[in-house]
Formats: structure tokens, sequence, C-alpha cells
């Protein structure tokens, strides 16, 4: 009887914290990153609008990478290298802070990563297959503010020319 009581209370106490993490599914934590890349990573994973955030994600070093892809037994194929690896259990990516690429990188597979959490499968074809989507949406998303700039680029030179005009006949 007193097991089933602990087990009742443990059960009811995990019970609001799961609740909690549906209600605020896009929570999640970055570690490692310095504070622009994290702004850059939270900007591209706001445009995906996955169907399922991972709880952390993590940059480490190169030596801290190999080590969590043989705690966490990634398997990679033969002749193919990862950068990066999520880790499904505990909806953790892992990104080697040593072989980052650039934003444009990061944005590419960061889609990837978040196509295996979403289709909840280890299998790179239907990885891929979600992140297709998720690249449309963020290449949609950022498209819109490059297109602003842009336009302010184009009525900044015009103001300027205007101006220069203006100052070489200030009385006509």
């Amino acid at each position: 009887m007193k097991l089933a009581f602990w087990f009742a209370l443990f059960f009811l106490s995990v019970s609001h914290a799961a609740r909690t993490q549906t209600l605020n599914g896009n929570s999640y934590t970055v570690q490692g990153a310095t504070p622009e890349r994290e702004g850059v990573l939270r900007r591209q994973i706001r445009a995906m609008q996955p169907a399922v955030y991972p709880y952390r994600i993590r940059f480490v070093p190169h030596w801290q990478y190999v080590y969590a892809a043989k705690i966490y037994q990634l398997h990679v194929p033969t002749g193919m290298g990862s950068k990066m690896f999520t880790h499904l259990p505990s909806r953790s990516i892992f990104i080697d802070e040593d072989r980052y690429l650039g934003e444009e990188w990061l944005g590419y597979w960061m889609a990837h990563e978040l196509g295996h959490l979403a289709t909840n499968s280890v299998r790179e074809e239907d990885a891929e297959r979600t992140a297709r989507e998720y690249r449309i949406r963020l290449k949609q998303q950022l498209s819109k503010p490059a297109l602003r700039a842009l336009r302010t680029q184009w009525f900044a030179r015009k103001l300027s020319r205007l101006t220069v005009e203006f100052d070489k006949n200030p009385g006509q």
C-alpha cells in the first residue's frame, strides 16, 4: 500500500511538469553558443516553425562531440562525417563547435535535425523529407527582411542624390 501511495504521488508531481513542457513546447536552451550565434539560431528555428522543438541545443568542442557521439552510440555511415546530431530520447541536438561553418550551414542542417525530432526517426530519408519543408519556410522568412533592407538602401541612395542636387542649386 505504501508503495502504491508513493507511485501515485510521484506520477501526480510529474504530470504537472509534463503539462508545463507541453504548454511551453517552444522553449529550449542553447548552451555553449555566443550570444550572436544563439540569436541567429533562435531566429532560424522561429522561422522554420517546427512541429517538435528540442529541449536543448549544445555547441560543444570537438572532443566533447566525439565523446557524446560515442556515449549515445551514433552510427555514421562509412565515408561520411557528422558535424551535428540529434539524440531523440532526450530531444537534444549536439553541434560540433570546431566544425561550425556559418549561418547558412547552421540553418540548413538545423532543419535536418529538427526533421529527426518531428518524425521521431533516426532514418535520414524521413528527416530530409521534413527538412525540405522547414528550409522553404526559412528561405521565405529570411527573404522578407532582405527585401526590406534592399528597399531601405535604394531609398537612402535616392535621398542622397536628391540632397546633392538640392545643395548644388540652393536658389532655384
